[in-house]
């Protein structure tokens, strides 16, 4: 991933990202207990930010954090950094905490203020369409804890599993747990057979992903069925084509499993009709207000 940019907001305030700081009894920083959101920008224009700030908004209530900040606020604070770090494509961190407290108790104290920070780096680049070679992945038992539905910032097991696979020249590890796909350590993971589209149900296993929900609205324009259920571990390896999507790298064709080739090995048909699309939906949305949600 690129480097960060140099403008940073934190509690009410945009300073240098190198001189942002918080308390060490922070519970973010003791206990993980904390909730974030990464936002890509085109162009300075937040994408799908309804959708991440619903998803924000869940997570906080899920583990009775306040709200720090309704909707038109949070967009004033976004746009305030993008422009702050130059404008453009970006992509855009934002982290809320519990807050802290003097001292550090298991049991969480009444009346915290939330820590808010927010900080802004460049996108990875994306290969063209019709070049892009796909990535690799591997396949590992899912370890982390059973609330994968929050977007909480405990994600150890995420980086342990994300760590592996780049020991093997791997992209993603696609976790599996009780003979089913479940997700990727930092994707959403779409299974492609013939012309359906097979996702796994929502569930507390794995993360409301706004990037899948795209990816399913654009394979449906795109003509394909949309299947949503448990996907064995057989369907993932017998896939014509798998997909992995994501915030910063949007969609990207699995093209090797654990060292076995998905389809012929090379981008497939469909995940290229849908790339296109998501290339048109970003045209199309691009003068629209940032909070509209996804049609």
């Amino acid at each position: 991933m690129a480097g960060p940019l140099p403008v940073a907001f934190l509690n009410g305030a945009f300073s240098p990202l190198e001189t942002a700081r918080i308390s060490p009894l922070d519970r973010g920083f003791l206990y993980g207990d904390a909730v974030y959101e990464v936002i890509p920008v085109y162009a300075g224009r937040p994408f799908l930010l309804a959708e991440h700030l619903a998803r924000l908004e869940r997570s906080l209530h899920e583990l009775s954090i306040p709200q720090p900040h309704p909707a038109a606020q949070w967009l004033a604070i976004l746009q305030q950094l993008i422009t702050a770090n130059g404008g453009g494509t970006m992509y855009v961190y934002l982290q809320v905490s519990r807050g802290s407290e003097w001292g550090r108790n298991h049991a969480i104290p009444a009346g915290l203020a939330p820590t808010v920070f927010a900080f802004a780096a460049e996108l990875p680049a994306e290969d063209s369409p019709a070049g892009t070679p796909g990535v690799r992945a591997i396949t590992a038992p899912d370890c982390r804890w059973n609330r994968c539905d929050i977007k909480s910032t405990n994600l150890l097991g995420n980086v342990l599993a994300k760590t592996a696979a780049a020991a093997v020249g791997a992209t993603e590890t696609i976790f599996l747990a009780d003979g089913e796909l479940r997700e990727g350590s930092s994707s959403a993971i779409l299974v492609v057979h013939g012309d359906t589209v097979r996702a796994p149900v929502e569930s507390r296993a794995i993360l409301p992903s706004t990037s899948r929900r795209l990816a399913l609205k654009l394979a449906t324009e795109a003509g394909l069925r949309v299947h949503v259920g448990p996907v064995p571990v057989a369907a993932l390896v017998a896939a014509d084509e798998v997909w992995m999507c994501n915030a910063t790298r949007a969609l990207l064709p699995v093209v090797a499993i654990d060292d076995r080739p998905v389809g012929d090995g090379r981008p497939g048909r469909h995940w290229h009709a849908v790339r296109a699309g998501l290339d048109a939906y970003r045209r199309a949305v691009a003068d629209l207000p940032p909070l509209q949600p996804l049609a």
